[in-house]
């Protein structure tokens, strides 16, 4: 029987990935979101994490990675201008994101002899990383969307924080996703329509919606996603996660 792979929303666009290997991956990772009731305990368990994903520079996306980094060691997985931006203004240890997990656009990164490959896509959003709330933000690149990809297991995309637009259908050209982690909220990002769209164009097996419902601006729904999905036709599995859930995939 083929490992499988454990994958937890914590809400917003955080989850967590557990390998058939057993390693850790966090993505995104704000736990302390006002919709996850046990971020604070979650985030005090984390004891082994090997690498913190962040697709662009925002907070809510950011998150509690330079803390767990801290106590973890775990290595931080971004572009070039972000990884550079999230040392400098927020702490993260400089040893702990060197050239093995930076990377850019169209680069794939080889992660534990090959157990775990990264590949940084675009997205379309901003990057900007802010200090506190009285500092301006510093650069921080363009935001990115992530190609996950297991060995022995599943291939995931995670969005990121995006619009919809017609350079996704690229993505399933060089992989075949299992796995697609969709922004629906609208305001910030596209809303169930267009992300309903850029399903269709990458073509997943299933779609996990994410990035909606954590503040009332964030309007987009999964069932209005499911609609949008069946106008559409799509032969896409649906699967709507609750914050805090763990799915076996």
């Amino acid at each position: 029987m083929m490992p499988k792979t454990q994958l937890t929303w914590y809400g917003q666009s955080g989850f967590k990935m557990v390998t058939p290997g057993g390693n850790v991956l966090l993505i995104d990772p704000w736990l302390t979101n006002p919709v996850f009731e046990k971020g604070k305990e979650e985030l005090a368990a984390l004891k082994d994490v090997d690498f913190i994903l962040v697709t662009h520079g925002h907070s809510d996306h950011v998150g509690n990675a330079v803390e767990i980094g801290k106590k973890t060691g775990a290595k931080l997985v971004a572009t070039f201008d972000l990884s550079a931006a999230i040392v400098a203004a927020l702490g993260y240890p400089s040893e702990l994101a060197d050239t093995e997990t930076t990377g850019h656009f169209g680069g794939t990164l080889n992660l534990l002899a090959g157990e775990i490959s990264v590949t940084f896509v675009p997205a379309w959003h901003g990057a900007g990383v802010t200090k506190d709330d009285n500092s301006p933000p510093i650069y921080g690149g363009n935001p990115s969307g992530l190609i996950v990809a297991l060995r022995n297991g599943p291939a995931f995309y995670h969005t990121g924080d995006t619009d919809l637009f017609s350079d996704m259908a690229l993505v399933s050209r060089f992989h075949k996703i299992d796995i697609m982690l969709v922004c629906i909220g609208d305001h910030f990002t596209m809303g169930p329509a267009r992300a309903a769209e850029a399903v269709n164009l990458v073509g997943p097996g299933i779609a996990i919606p994410m990035h909606y419902g954590t503040f009332p601006a964030l309007t987009g729904t999964p069932d209005a996603f499911g609609e949008e999905l069946k106008k559409r036709g799509a032969k896409t599995e649906l699967r709507v996660m609750n914050v805090g859930e763990t799915i076996t995939v």
